[in-house]
């Protein structure tokens, strides 16, 4: 049986759904992931099987090619939101996770260019948690 994913951006301008798996799950810690997610990493998902289909808002999916790198991401032009891109060619589907509306049943598989996480990316597990924001 195959898996059908759907997913969409922040402001739900842009709507698209995957059919097919994830073959990996990688969480990306090099400067380029950490810069455009804004975050310790990128959470991303490959498949080289997997079908992208643009639901609704297509047009408003920029992609953006880092040059002199095979660094590329697309997001949506109204909210900014990352959004699946297709890479190698278009042989390979790259979804970040965070943008899923479904469940997802996947792990990540590793993290990434490690030697390259910010320095204050230590330990996190230790700080508290909270269900909304400190009173």
């Amino acid at each position: 049986m195959q898996n059908t994913h759907s997913g969409s951006c922040l402001c739900g301008a842009v709507q698209y759904k995957v059919d097919g798996d994830f073959e990996l799950f990688y969480l990306c810690h090099c400067q380029h992931c950490r810069k455009d997610s804004g975050s310790a990493h990128a959470a991303n998902l490959f498949s080289t099987s997997a079908t992208l289909t643009w639901i609704s808002g297509k047009d408003n999916v920029v992609f953006f090619n880092l040059p002199s790198t095979r660094h590329s991401r697309s997001f949506c032009s109204v909210c900014g939101s990352a959004l699946p891109c297709l890479q190698a060619e278009g042989k390979l589907l790259v979804v970040p996770a965070g943008s899923l509306d479904t469940t997802l049943p996947n792990k990540p598989d590793a993290h990434l260019f490690i030697a390259s996480k910010a320095n204050w990316d230590e330990g996190l597990e230790h700080f508290p948690k909270m269900e909304t924001y400190p009173s």
